[in-house]
């Protein structure tokens, strides 16, 4: 499978720089390049590539908009933000918009690779842990989820599809634990704990893990420490 990408980035050097990485990879194409917000949905619509890598500052429309609009636009397209630090508000922006991960921009190409894939094969980059510490310092600023939690079992009427087991593993999940560890506390098998997962996912509409997280705080499933 050859990963279909989008460069969105103001700076013509950068993009540049990126392109020539990125096409070395014998599984990877760059089939546009943006120079700004708008142009990069432009190039969502036209070529629907597998993932855009979004820088977030860009003139005429940022790319925590940019990412707002592809993924409330449905596409199937994946984002992947480039920052400058990994737990500024504008890293919680980006998951807030529905991006499937953060980069730092001077990240070594070897892990900006690594990284593609891992999205593109439908995963997130960012871990869980780093995810929740970002989340804990900026969750008084998620829209609350949680109404409705005082009647019936308690729970929040968003997660009432899920099962008893998926419930604790979206728990497991939200403190920052790998499938192995999930395992080791459910005395089940890793492959037990990806279907889980896969399920929740999908019963919750979600993208990845990391949006898994973001909905845990929004319904006060997790509290921040």
């Amino acid at each position: 499978m050859t990963i279909r990408l989008v460069l969105a980035d103001d700076q013509a050097l950068m993009r540049k720089g990126f392109r020539m990485i990125l096409e070395a990879e014998a599984d990877m194409t760059v089939v546009g390049e943006a120079e700004d917000g708008n142009a990069a949905i432009r190039l969502v619509e036209t070529y629907a590539p597998d993932l855009v890598l979004m820088d977030i500052r860009m003139p005429s429309l940022d790319g925590i908009e940019a990412t707002r609009a592809i993924v409330e636009s449905g596409a199937a397209t994946r984002v992947l933000i480039l920052t400058t630090f990994d737990l500024d508000e504008y890293a919680f922006s980006a998951l807030r918009a529905g991006a499937s991960g953060f980069l730092l921009k001077d990240v070594p190409p070897s892990e900006l690779v690594n990284a593609i894939r891992t999205v593109a094969h439908g995963d997130a980059v960012v871990s869980p842990r780093v995810t929740k510490r970002l989340l804990e310092e900026y969750a008084h600023q998620l829209p609350d989820l949680s109404a409705g939690t005082d009647e019936g079992d308690g729970v929040p009427p968003v997660l009432r599809d899920l099962t008893e087991r998926e419930l604790e593993v979206l728990l497991a999940v939200a403190a920052g634990l790998s499938n192995a560890e999930i395992a080791e506390r459910l005395y089940v098998s890793e492959a037990t704990v990806k279907s889980h997962v896969g399920h929740m996912l999908t019963k919750l509409h979600l993208r990845d893990r990391v949006q898994a997280v973001v909905l845990a705080f929004q319904t006060g499933l997790v509290r921040p420490d």
